[in-house]
Parts: C-alpha cells; structure tokens; sequence
C-alpha cells in the first residue's frame, strides 16, 4: 500500500510557502584541477560568486525558502550554491525575531526529546534542557573552565525542534507502522516542508564575560543530576538545520555555529593551536585525535579542553592544506561556502550576524523521479555516507557540527589516516534508511533518529532500549569501516 500522497494528503494539511526564492547561482561545471568524474552538473562557474539574496533582509523580514513545485529544486540539474542559499535562508527565516523576541523555531516548533515525545515545561520555561549525551554513543561535552569568569567547566545540553509539517507525518507513519498497514519496510518518505532541528546550549556562565553578549541567549529549566530543574540563562552554541525539499527526501543537512569557540585543524601545520583560552579549547596545540575521541567508560575526551574542528567547513583536507578527492569536486564547493558566508555577514545586523554556515551535506539525486529517489535511500542502507570519488553525497562530505559531534568528526583512529575515504565521517554515516529494529527494517524514514526513536519506544522499548539498539547499529557501522 502506497502512503506517500494519498495517505499524508487526507491527514496533513501542509503549510504553502510564504516567498518567491530568488537564485544567483549559474550553471555549474567541476573544477579544473579536480580529478574526480561526475555524470551531473554540479560546480559553479569560477567567475560568478555563490551570493545571498537582498529580500532575505533586514532579519526580520526574512521569508521563507521555496521548496516545493517552482522551487529552484523542481528541476533535473541542481546547482551547488542553491543548497548553500537554502541553507542560509532557512536559518535565517527560523532564527527570525518574533514580537516576543524569541526566534521563530522556539516560538513555533516542537521542542520533543530522542523518542519524539512533547517536552513538557518545567518551572514555567517552555525551553527545558535534560540531553547531554552526543551522537555515537554519548560523549560528553564540557567547556573550557579557564575560559569562564568562575574558571569551572560546564556540560553542554541539547534540544530538539520540530515543525507541524514533520510531527504530523511521523505521528501518522507509526501509527500506520504500528497497526500493520505500512509494512516496517517500506518506501514512503517526509513530506516536503519537514523540518528537524537539533541545538546545543550552554549556561553563560561557562563564556567569557567579553563576549557573552555576541550569543544569542534566554532562559531554560535545565535538569540537574539529581533530577531536578533549575532556571537557567543559556548561550545558543550551534544549530543543525535539517529539512525536505522537493526531489530531496533524504533531508539537506546544514549546520551554523558560533565564531571562535576552538580553532580550526592547521593541515599546513599538521596542529591544532590556540594562543590564548577558547571557548572548548584551552591555550596551547595538540597534533593528535585525542582532543576529539571520547572514552567509552568515562564518556569524556581522551585529552581534556582540547576540541577543534579536524575539517573546515566540513570539508576533508590532508597534509600540505590538501583537498582529499570525494564524490564532492573543491575548491568550488569551499568557495561557494565562504562566498554566501561573507555575503551575509556584511548583510546581517542582529546578533545572529555571530553565527557562521559551516556547510551542508546532501544527496545527487539529480534526474531521479520521486520513486527512484526513494529506492536510492534504501538500497544504499548504510553506505549512504560514502563519500568516494563517484559516490551520490554532495556539498561538505565531511561535515560535522563542533558542539553536537565533537567525537564522530572522524572514523580514523589518528590523524594519519583521517584523509582516507572509508575513515571520513559525515551526517550520513549515522544517518541512513536503516532502523534500530534488531532485524533491521529499511526506510527513507528512518533517516531520522527521532522518529525511529518513536516508533521503537511505540512497540514498548525504553530509551535504555533504543540507545542500545542505536549504539549496536553505530558499532557496526564503525567496524565495517575499520575493515575497508
């Protein structure tokens, strides 16, 4: 039985989109240096920046970006830069400020936790903080306590956000799971318009009162070890962006964060350093993957305040600033990335203006009807994150937030081998259209681990449960890799 149209369309009612989203973008060809083939069009001409849009501001204005029929996706041949351009729209119409100074994500989406249950307030705050526990198992993230006026270090937490359009499906896909009238295996996909967010936060306390006031914050009921909350003002730290457009069921994967809160990995340097104390990364350098592996007993960093970003941008590089030869042909792509990122910098002039693009990941699904499009999801299971020469992921094919996946920036067990193919780590590593479910069910679906998480908690299993059943599913995934 077929839900996709006629199933959602009795029971959603999808939002229209609010603007016509105007593109700078050109055809697109591969850069003349790459060594990489593509059967797609992909790269922009070297002449024509990859630009911002002027109706995208004053912030307040910002609209929404088209993504349905018109849209600049309802089309056979994508550009780079429209990815790029969605991305930054999109974070921009949901950080917009509404009448109560609140961004429009947190005035109107979902806050749910990792089984997709309403976060009900606590103490009369609407934003409430419980998850410390990061992708791949749950690595803790704590801060730099040099960096904070009272020189202790604090746990990062995280939220996440959902929109009708995504709730709705879900609820209506375990529902149809659950009553055996969509097989566990299936091909349905979220409906164009979907929307996920995931933010980490931090007390403000933790930053160094100089700065405090360049991040956008507000108050929270943040739970405590014992269980109980307490009121808090949190710093917004970084921000996944993760939604359908049209042609595009397997999500673009954008993420922004903050300006200097740990360096950069130097590959001309073969370091990572830092001469004075940063937000994650104290004083000093480091050339090893410690700062950013995790141990499994104590769930802290193998090396303690020593966090960066091994790739920048989300784009995988090697000795020498070399760029490692993906499915994703470069220097175009990182050009494009720093091109919009300047374009909007100069443009916004709120607090936002503090937070930065770091890249998004997406699939070619260029040419592909919707039904094929479906398939590739499935039939690539947990390959879908291979980012070889030829491969279907586009855009940063190392990309990675700093602040929700400081420990799975990497497969590789040093820094050696972190250039090769099988060792780089993305969104897709992770997330695949293969469920938690012990025989391993396949769906578009399953892409998100929040809805997963729903629809395994539905047949009765705890969280305990469906952190395991995600960490085994993790753990093979993580040795597979090992053996390439």
């Amino acid at each position: 039985m077929k839900f996709s149209n006629t199933f959602l369309t009795k029971i959603l009612v999808l939002s229209t989109v609010a603007a016509i989203y105007l593109l700078s973008c050109t055809t697109e060809k591969p850069d003349a240096t790459s060594t990489s083939t593509y059967d797609d069009v992909l790269m922009a001409d070297a002449s024509t920046a990859c630009e911002c849009d002027a109706s995208w501001f004053p912030h307040s204005q910002t609209p929404a970006p088209a993504e349905g029929k018109g849209s600049p996706f309802d089309t056979t041949s994508t550009t780079n830069c429209m990815f790029h351009q969605w991305s930054w729209q999109k974070f921009l119409y949901l950080t917009k400020p509404q009448s109560n100074g609140k961004p429009l994500f947190l005035d109107e989406f979902t806050e749910v936790d990792a089984k997709m249950e309403v976060v009900q307030p606590q103490l009369g705050e609407a934003l409430v903080l419980s998850s410390t526990g990061q992708a791949g198992g749950g690595g803790i993230l704590k801060t730099n306590p040099h960096y904070s006026a009272n020189q202790s270090a604090a746990t990062v937490y995280y939220s996440i956000h959902m929109n009708a359009t995504m709730f709705d499906a879900a609820t209506a896909f375990r529902t149809a799971i659950l009553n055996g009238t969509l097989p566990a295996n299936n091909k349905e996909t979220f409906p164009i318009g979907s929307v996920e967010l995931k933010v980490s936060w931090v007390d403000v306390n933790a930053l160094d009162p100089s700065v405090a006031d360049s991040y956008y914050t507000t108050t929270a009921a943040v739970q405590q070890s014992g269980g109980t909350y307490t009121v808090e003002t949190v710093a917004l730290l970084g921000v996944h962006v993760v939604g359908v457009v049209i042609n595009h069921p397997e999500f673009i994967w954008a993420t922004f964060e903050h300006h200097d809160m740990a360096p950069d990995f130097d590959w001309n340097a073969s370091e990572a350093s830092s001469a004075t104390e940063a937000f994650l990364f104290e004083t000093g350098s480091t050339n090893t993957l410690a700062g950013i592996q995790w141990d499994g007993t104590t769930k802290v960093p193998v090396l303690a305040n020593k966090a960066y970003t091994l790739f920048e941008l989300g784009i995988p590089r090697t000795t020498n600033n070399a760029f490692v030869n993906t499915s994703q042909a470069e220097p175009a792509n990182y050009n494009n990335i720093t091109s919009i990122d300047s374009c909007v910098a100069a443009n916004l002039q709120d607090i936002w203006n503090n937070y930065y693009y770091k890249g998004s990941i997406w699939l070619n699904m260029d040419g592909l009807t919707p039904a094929q499009q479906a398939d590739t999801i499935v039939s690539l299971a947990y390959g879908i994150g291979n980012v070889a020469p030829g491969a279907m992921p586009r855009g940063s094919t190392g990309n990675a937030n700093l602040t929700m996946e400081t420990f799975e920036q990497t497969f590789a067990p040093d820094i050696s081998q972190t250039g090769t193919i099988s060792k780089i780590s993305n969104c897709f590593s992770c997330h695949s259209g293969v469920g938690f479910a012990s025989d391993k069910p396949k769906s578009p679906i399953y892409l998100s681990h929040v809805f997963d998480g729903y629809l395994q908690a539905g047949t009765g299993k705890t969280m305990q449960q469906i952190n395991e059943l995600k960490f085994i599913q993790y753990r093979e995934l993580k040795e597979t890799v090992a053996r390439q």
